[in-house]
């Protein structure tokens, strides 16, 4: 994976038309999915793709002139700091709010990395260009901004609600639910391996602090390492490493705490309430703020937990 500062000009413009073509796809989508119950919007996000397939004939017709018939391949996951976009079948049945988030992401990435770009190039016809296509990118956000207006306004709420909804997933819910469900899973079976291993609370206490601290400490380097924030607008890493390392910690803290208590089965049984509490709370901010069904939230969140701690105990018990 390449820095975006490392890109020559000839990527960065390959980069560009892979962009367009995939938000083009994602564009096409979104149109299928909202054609039944939201005729406007469909009609939107169709002129959205043919304005898109317009920048990707510009920026060939450009790279042609410039850098002749070979393109490179090279796409947005080849590159560190953009969003990972999540397959519309993932999301389906589309819902409106879901949709008007992704697409204001994905014109504010657009957006940033068009001003980025021209800010790399001394070309005078390329940086025009990057340029103009960094305006339409903006107008594109602003337009997406507007598709749930009608029913913002029913709600009582407000657009800039929604943008700072959008922020606070990227920047807050994001990083604290990995970080969350890191640590109250993948600490689950070192905890309960030492509790049936040595079947005293104060030795599962010790092993269950070590991989609650550690993992918290892992995270957070992972996460503020992993995206400077600025083509993702997730904000800023050290901020975003805190939350996870902070929410991962908390996971592994909260079943390892009850290992207080002296007595072993006492302390067990507290343990695993505390485990079922933790993968209840994940499963509801899954729904709240990813939008997946709480059912399927709580089936992918506690057959994980569950066979990891199966195997903690099984383990332990060997």
């Amino acid at each position: 994976m390449k820095r975006f500062e490392d890109l020559s000009e000839a990527e960065i413009i390959a980069l560009a038309i892979a962009n367009e073509e995939e938000d083009a796809r994602i564009y096409r989508d979104f149109a299928e999915g909202l054609r039944d119950e939201f005729p406007a919007s469909t009609a939107m996000f169709e002129a959205m793709v043919r304005e898109e397939d317009d920048h990707r004939r510009r920026l060939l017709d450009l790279y042609r002139r410039e850098f002749g018939d070979h393109l490179p391949f090279i796409r947005r996951d080849h590159v560190s700091g953009f969003i990972e976009r999540q397959p519309i079948w993932l999301l389906r049945p589309l819902r409106l709010e879901a949709v008007q988030a992704q697409a204001e992401a994905m014109e504010q990435e657009a957006q940033a990395f068009y001003d980025r770009a021209a800010a790399r190039t001394s070309n005078v016809a390329l940086r025009r260009l990057f340029g103009d296509l960094a305006a339409t990118e903006a107008e594109h956000g602003r337009r997406a901004a507007t598709l749930t207006a009608e029913a913002r306004a029913g709600q009582g709420g407000r657009e800039e609600a929604a943008t700072e909804r959008r922020l606070l997933v990227l920047q807050v819910v994001q990083p604290g639910l990995a970080g969350l469900m890191d640590g109250s899973v993948s600490t689950l079976a070192p905890l309960f391996a030492a509790a049936f291993a040595t079947q005293r609370s104060h030795d599962a206490l010790l092993v269950g602090l070590a991989a609650a601290i550690g993992a918290g400490i892992s995270m957070g380097f992972a996460e503020a390492l992993s995206d400077d924030g600025r083509l993702s607008g997730r904000g800023r890493p050290w901020i975003r490493g805190l939350i996870c390392g902070l929410a991962t910690a908390v996971g592994g803290l909260g079943h390892t705490l009850p290992y207080l208590i002296p007595e072993f089965r006492t302390a067990t049984a507290v343990a695993v309430a505390v485990v079922v509490v933790e993968l209840a709370a994940i499963s509801w901010i899954r729904t709240r703020f990813m939008d997946t069904p709480f059912l399927r939230a709580a089936f992918q969140v506690v057959v994980g937990g569950v066979l990891v701690f199966l195997s903690g105990v099984l383990i332990g018990s060997a």
